[in-house]
């Protein structure tokens, strides 16, 4: 017995559909098998090794990346030169018994360099704060290159900075002093060396600021040894009648860092080439506290 004419087209119309499903499942690998290989970029592949000179790059995008870093910098430089300039306007002959002209005129370097070290601060602590320390560590397993390339970046934009300040402020400042007995000129005997004396040393104690935010990993933390450990304990302790304690108190970083910028020094002062030594041997031991706590404890 033969179904209607309507029925038999229903049941060709359902079966259709699978009959084309299982041509398609056969087709595929046919097709797939038959498809070309793929074509290779033409040119050698990327490399995604860390070396020093990426680290160092990503460090300086990070630096300038920041509003902060020009702020600092900008306020740094009108800070020094703008005292400078009003102390130097306001001064009359006599008044600055036993300053010499590179000190006077740099008398704003004094918050200049707080300036540059809260900026060194923001560079190794600001990352722990913000949480961008464990990409950086991430990118860089090894650790201590981060922590160099930081020292490097920041240490020569900090000294660039620091010359063009210092450079800049003199000049401005001996145009009011001109006729007065703190009158000087950049060809007189020490001034030059005290004028790059000033420079190194801001820089150098921005460095160690950075060493500070490395070691600590909290702003305020760092800030605070500075002001208290770098700036107000040499003068406490250099209250105490002892001459063992002055010669401590003039390795100390902030002095040394002062006694870089006299023209003529004084009694209880180091030489240029000894305070120089001091500071840095201060900055490298505090860089060499940080890494070794970096390679040491967890982010």
């Amino acid at each position: 017995m033969t179904g209607r004419p309507d029925d038999l087209a229903t049941q060709s119309q359902q079966r259709q559909p699978r009959q084309q499903r299982q041509s398609q499942r056969q087709r595929q690998p046919q097709e797939q098998s038959a498809s070309p290989p793929a074509v290779a970029v033409a040119g050698s592949p990327v490399d995604y090794r860390v070396t020093w000179s990426r680290v160092v790059r990503s460090e300086w995008a990070k630096l300038w990346s920041l509003r902060s870093t020009w702020s600092i910098l900008a306020a740094t430089l009108l800070v020094t030169a703008g005292l400078g300039a009003v102390v130097a306007g306001t001064y009359q002959s006599g008044d600055g018994d036993g300053v010499e002209p590179v000190e006077l005129t740099l008398l704003g370097t004094q918050f200049g360099q707080i300036l540059l070290a809260v900026l060194g601060v923001l560079v190794t602590a600001g990352e722990y704060a913000s949480g961008m320390i464990r990409a950086s560590l991430t990118a860089v397993p090894r650790r201590l290159p981060v922590l160099w390339a930081k020292a490097v970046v920041f240490g020569g934009v900090g000294l660039a900075v620091m010359f063009a300040t210092v450079f800049l402020t003199f000049p401005l400042a001996q145009v009011f002093l001109s006729g007065t007995d703190m009158a000087a000129g950049l060809g007189d005997p020490g001034v030059a060396r005290a004028l790059c004396g000033a420079a190194v040393g801001i820089a150098l104690l921005g460095l160690l600021c950075l060493g500070l935010g490395a070691l600590l990993r909290s702003v305020p933390a760092a800030i605070g040894a500075y002001i208290g450990a770098v700036l107000v304990l040499p003068e406490v302790v250099g209250l105490l009648p002892y001459d063992v304690v002055d010669d401590i108190v003039a390795c100390l970083p902030s002095k040394a860092a002062q006694a870089l910028m006299m023209v003529d020094g004084g009694p209880d002062m180091l030489a240029p080439g000894p305070a120089l030594f001091a500071l840095c041997c201060s900055v490298a031991a505090t860089l060499a506290v940080a890494a070794l706590f970096l390679r040491r404890r967890d982010v």
